[in-house]
């Protein structure tokens, strides 16, 4: 049996992602007066401003990544393989060029037109506004393999193309003809750029070359080599220094005197990755760079040796995160540990708000200055933390361990740095194989429990970093300690190791209190404090619920294929989200300890986390920077959570993007399929009636009923003093009789004698609707329809039609027999019982005169009453036993 996606989850949108590999693009509005700065992430693309690097605008997703960004004055156009597309506002398609067969890597704007260029070197030069192809032109990849392309200022309808061959050539676009070749310099070209000065280039090459060259005379003017590989990108200062910026892949910087000829200064780090664009903002000394490793830098040049300071930044994860875990009780902050060593805090709410905790270092204070920034000072990345929010504004609220490491560090979230302390236990001086394997931190963030490869299991004063006590003489355990969690009261400390035990200690005095086999080695463990429910993940993919306050295992779930890599609760305990490495997230019921939910992800998550509120799931993935976040369907939606069959098999979800994708219906989606569809899943539907033996209400509102004995009584209430008055109309135009002078007519006399008409019934015989249902239902045997009709009616409509069974009215004596009979047959079914009760009142009250005078009506009254006496002394015995056992729990000594 299979199923369409997650019945739980939905993906929402991805965090943590700034720009990739893609060059960004710089453009300068007008009459916002600002630069922006478009950077392409995967499937989207962000617009920044310059003046506080803020996101503006997030697009709407593409079918895949985008290969090539670039701007003009007013649209924004990508590159998505073969696919070309203009976007307005930052955000909505309006144009989309189609024609190439190979995937685009090159767009320039080009006043009304806009040139691209395919892996093939085919070039098309499209009119922006027809989306019409206005040239062709097409190049062999043996001899001119187009790799960079740009306009030169002041060259009417002329474009410059650099070659991998190291040739260039300059085009007329207008009257398609080749201008002119440069013979090059013998090294592909990577880059081309404009220069500030009329005529002059800067052409960067792939062994590190950079030639300041002059069109008009085809004359070298400068030649710089930069020692760090390629040059992968080249801007220019425009205000008034004759400076150059060349990137490299190493994520240096060059920066270069024209004037003088030399290098100015360096920038070195200045990226961890390939630096992929650079652009200098127009007449100022900044500029702002983006690279592969998910950071957006602005850097102002005003140092004494000519070289920048940074800024601004907007950076992510350049690694993949490790582990997540929700800051707070508010679930507003998702705090991630990268592979880059680093530890950051993303913001569910808006990216102003995102803190960057900055790298793990050996020494704190040589690791800020930027120039000790050496990869021996840089400490392994986090294998797992802890936060607790209780005492963070005096010390630090973070305890983080390393990847093969003795080492715990301490982080301050409100300072967003790494703490003062570094705990280990003097023991393990001159060991090289001892690793902190597990922590957990106490609510009222004073302790700090750390778990090591050797069996030792220590606990920490967090804001002295003393040591406080040692779990167990000499060891814990036998074997490495996989997990360690402390109650909400601080009052036991559950440890799991790979000596397949869990053991429950006392966490003042540290004396053991039981220990529980789990029978294969535990691999991670999780405390829901406020339940006091423990996760045990062991090595045999199974995850193991115990109960601390009992000390046995109360749940087992199985069904993941492969190890499972992290576990998550909800908010009251209620699911259980385990992640593996099957690429399976799996919701398990706590109190039916069933599978409620499964779905299957293209990549395996590394990490997942529910936020406090229950409103997100947050999971991180195997390569890959981003943390993703997937909304509860269940707090907006009915979800039915029928357990899963044993058969069932998980469908693949997507992984959602920066910006919602709109499914686009194919001509395939539209088509009928041949195939024979699944039956749907029912929901469940409550039965009419539990139990005979249970009394069933109606559901009908109290106004329905309740009112129905009182009803005289309201009206009477409800009756105005005097009848209301209607005003005298004026009419819109007033009445005027001709003559020389125009006079206004006298207004007609009304005639205030009453009419003489008066309604009358014209047949006193005829049987009312209620008199009908009750004959039929009497032949038939079923009286649901009566029930079925006097619902439907108000208060008032079933006054009247209760009074029609009189025979003084239009009913009769065989009719309150009906009635009776029918009342009979609601108290001996159990259904429908208060309405039955308010219409036996009403019918009481209003023909008790009647009833008192007929001998057959009494008998068949003494038996209703019978029948009502014997289904309430049933209910008011089950209600005098709870009451009495609630009032002896309550009363009693225990």
């Amino acid at each position: 049996m299979s199923s369409q996606g997650s019945h739980i989850f939905s993906g929402f949108r991805a965090l943590g992602f700034y720009c990739n590999h893609v060059p960004l693009a710089l453009r300068y509005h007008k009459k916002h007066r600002d630069h922006y700065v478009v950077t392409a992430v995967g499937k989207a693309f962000h617009t920044y401003n310059c003046s506080k690097l803020g996101i503006v605008s997030v697009s709407n997703s593409h079918p895949d990544d985008i290969t090539c960004l670039a701007v003009d004055a007013f649209l924004v156009y990508t590159g998505c393989h073969n696919i070309i597309r203009a976007f307005a506002n930052g955000r909505q398609i309006i144009h989309t060029y189609e024609g190439h067969v190979s995937d685009v890597h090159l767009l320039l704007p080009f006043g009304e037109h806009l040139v691209s260029v395919d892996e093939d070197s085919q070039l098309k030069i499209w009119d922006i506004k027809s989306t019409e192809i206005y040239l062709e032109l097409s190049f062999d990849n043996l001899a001119f393999c187009i790799t960079a392309i740009m306009h030169p200022t002041t060259y009417l309808n002329k474009i410059l193309l650099g070659s991998r061959q190291g040739t260039m050539q300059l085009w007329n676009i207008k009257t398609n003809k080749l201008i002119y070749t440069f013979q090059g310099w013998g090294a592909p070209i990577s880059v081309i750029e404009q220069a500030p000065a009329v005529d002059v280039v800067a052409v960067g090459h792939v062994d590190g070359t950079v030639i300041v060259h002059n069109l008009k005379f085809d004359e070298t003017i400068i030649t710089f080599k930069q020692e760090w590989g390629p040059v992968t990108s080249i801007a220019f200062r425009t205000d008034g220094q004759p400076i150059m910026a060349t990137g490299s892949t190493l994520g240096h910087i060059a920066l270069w005197n024209l004037e003088e000829k030399r290098l100015q200064a360096q920038m070195r780090n200045a990226h961890r990755e390939s630096i992929a664009g650079m652009a200098f903002l127009q007449s100022e000394p900044v500029m702002i760079t983006n690279s592969s490793d998910n950071h957006i830098k602005m850097w102002i040049l005003d140092q004494a040796d000519g070289s920048g300071r940074q800024l601004r930044v907007r950076s992510g994860h350049s690694s993949p995160p490790t582990r997540i875990h929700f800051h707070g009780n508010k679930g507003q902050n998702i705090l991630s540990a990268g592979q880059d060593s680093s530890l950051k805090s993303f913001s569910t709410v808006h990216e102003n708000q995102n803190k960057d905790l900055g790298q793990a270092y050996y020494n704190r204070v040589l690791g800020k200055k930027k120039k000790a920034k050496l990869e021996h000072l840089k400490m392994p990345p986090i294998t797992a933390f802890v936060s607790e929010t209780s005492r963070e504004s005096d010390w630090d609220g973070i305890v983080a361990c390393h990847q093969q490491l003795p080492l715990v560090t301490t982080w301050n979230y409100q300072r967003c740095t790494m703490g003062k302390h570094k705990l280990t236990h003097d023991r393990f001086k001159g060991q090289d194989n001892v690793i902190a394997t597990a922590v957990d931190i106490t609510s009222c963030g004073n302790f700090v429990v750390i778990g090591w490869s050797t069996g030792h299991v220590d606990t920490y004063n967090i804001q002295s970093g003393l040591h406080r006590g040692t779990f167990g003489q000499p060891t814990a355990h036998s074997g490495s300690v996989r997990g360690v969690a402390i109650d909400g009261l601080n009052q036991v400390t559950v440890t799991g190791s790979a000596d397949q035990t869990v053991k429950f200690w006392k966490f003042k005095t540290k004396h053991l209190l039981h220990t529980l086999d789990i029978e294969s080695p535990v691999c991670q463990m999780l405390l829901h404090r406020e339940s006091s429910m423990l996760a045990v993940n062991t090595d045999d993919f199974t995850v193991h619920v115990v109960d601390v306050e009992l000390r046995r295992v109360v749940r087992r779930f199985s069904g993941h294929q492969n190890k499972i890599t992290d576990l998550t609760f909800s908010q009251d305990a209620r699911w259980l989200v385990s992640s593996s490495m099957d690429c399976t997230v799996r919701t398990w019921d706590m109190p039916t300890g069933r599978l409620v939910d499964c779905f299957l992800l293209d990549s395996a998550a590394t990490s997942i986390a529910l936020s406090p509120t229950g409103d997100f799931l947050a999971s991180t993935h195997i390569d890959d920077l981003g943390v993703y976040l997937w909304s509860n369907k269940t707090l907006y939606s009915h979800v039915s959570l029928r357990p899963l069959p044993s058969d069932y098999t998980p469908t693949m979800v997507a992984l959602p993007g920066t910006s919602y994708q709109v499914k686009q219906e194919t001509d395939e989606d539209l088509e009928p399929s041949n195939e024979a569809a699944e039956p749907m899943e029912e929901e469940f539907q409550s039965p009419d009636q539990i139990s005979r033996d249970l009394v069933t209400l109606s559901t009908l509102p109290n106004s329905r009923w309740q009112s129905l004995i009182h009803l005289d009584v309201i009206k009477k209430r409800n009756k105005p003093t005097e009848p209301p008055k209607v005003p005298k109309a004026a009419p819109f135009f007033l009445p005027t009789i001709a003559g020389l002078t125009p006079t206004f007519a006298a207004p007609e006399e009304e005639n205030d004698e009453p009419s003489a008409k008066r309604l009358k019934r014209a047949f006193i015989g005829m049987k009312s609707d209620l008199c009908k249902a009750l004959e039929h239902a009497s032949e038939t045997e079923k009286y649901e329809p009566v029930v079925d009709y006097l619902k439907k009616l108000n208060p008032s409509s079933i006054d009247i039609e209760i009074r029609s069974l009189s025979y003084e009215d239009t009913g009769s004596t065989q009719a309150m027999q009906y009635f009776i009979a029918f009342l009979r047959r609601i108290f001996s079914s159990n259904q429908n019982f208060e309405i039955a009760q308010a219409y036996l009142g009403l019918f009481l009250k209003l023909h008790g005169n009647t009833l008192s005078k007929d001998t057959s009506l009494v008998t068949t009254l003494s038996e209703l009453a019978e029948d009502q006496s014997s289904s309430w002394l049933r209910v008011q015995k089950e209600f005098n036993q709870s009451l009495c056992l609630i009032n002896f729990l309550k009363n009693a000594a225990l």
